[in-house]
């Protein structure tokens, strides 16, 4: 994942051989993994028409998506749809608090779906219920102590947990990031990342000093792209229209092992800026 063809052809004294090939396989290398959509891109569209959105997910060229919330369907009937449209669900989104009050009925379910993976979208639980707000510092290791326990029973029943962040985990306390705090104190045997590249940029950090230093922790992305408006908001956009650079940022993520992405605005129809955004992946050159 660390070098393109070019660099490859190169380095191996193979180029003028290779001239010959093709000009634009020559000088292209998209990234060899399965497209993947976090199904939050579609929450709208999923009520309206469930089957019919995902064989339109699956014309547009997505193989994997990961769930957000299964829409009263049993396992079975979600399963079932989900073969029908040719995709494979590889992992689930719940917030801590459903973990905490339905762990071993979401167990089932993901283990009737064949889930690779169990994702925490969402911690939001304050060490002292009583307290409402931001979490603090310790409320962010309380958080850790719950993900090691989650996680083993997790592991225990055949699948992998971890934690999806958004922006609120880059926050400081006493100069601690509360994201570094939720590395050192998750058990990587039982816990993992799912790192959302977007969130990360957005946050003031860069994903690549994680994924450099963390590999093995990020098994799962999210890719989004983000634009940075004149006031100081950040837009979601459609990928490559906006300033996220993904070559550096996939070189970087060498224990992936799937990706998502994941849009969660649109300017016109959402099923063609999907569309886009598999095209993108598709000939992304890492």
């Amino acid at each position: 994942m660390t070098f393109s063809r070019r660099r490859f052809l190169k380095a191996s004294g193979t180029l003028t051989a290779a001239a010959c090939l093709d000009a634009d396989c020559l000088l292209s290398a998209p990234l060899r993994m399965p497209i993947g959509l976090q199904l939050y891109s579609v929450r709208n569209l999923l009520p309206k028409d469930f089957d019919g959105t995902l064989h339109q997910l699956a014309d547009a060229g997505y193989k994997e998506v990961e769930a957000a919330g299964y829409f009263g369907k049993t396992a079975a009937d979600f399963g079932n749809a989900m073969q029908k449209a040719g995709l494979k669900c590889i992992s689930t989104h719940h917030q801590l608090a459903q973990l905490k009050t339905q762990l071993d009925q979401l167990i089932e379910y993901g283990q009737a779906l064949g889930l690779q993976y169990m994702i925490c979208s969402w911690a939001g639980v304050h060490r002292d219920p009583t307290r409402t707000g931001d979490l603090n510092l310790d409320d962010w290791r309380y958080v850790a102590e719950q993900f090691n326990a989650i996680g083993a029973k997790v592991q225990a029943a055949g699948m992998t947990f971890g934690y999806h962040n958004h922006t609120v985990e880059f926050g400081k306390e006493n100069g601690i990031v509360y994201f570094d705090e939720l590395l050192k104190r998750t058990d990587p045997k039982v816990v993992s990342f799912e790192m959302d590249c977007g969130w990360v940029v957005v946050g003031g950090h860069n994903p690549v000093e994680y994924l450099s230093k963390f590999p093995e922790r990020f098994p799962l992305l999210h890719v989004k792209d983000m634009v940075k408006e004149p006031d100081g908001k950040w837009r979601n956009v459609v990928m490559g229209k906006g300033t996220i650079d993904y070559k550096p940022i996939f070189r970087a993520a060498t224990g992936l092992k799937h990706y998502f992405i994941e849009q969660e605005e649109f300017e016109g129809d959402p099923m063609t800026e999907l569309r886009e955004d598999a095209d993108f992946m598709r000939k992304l050159d890492v």
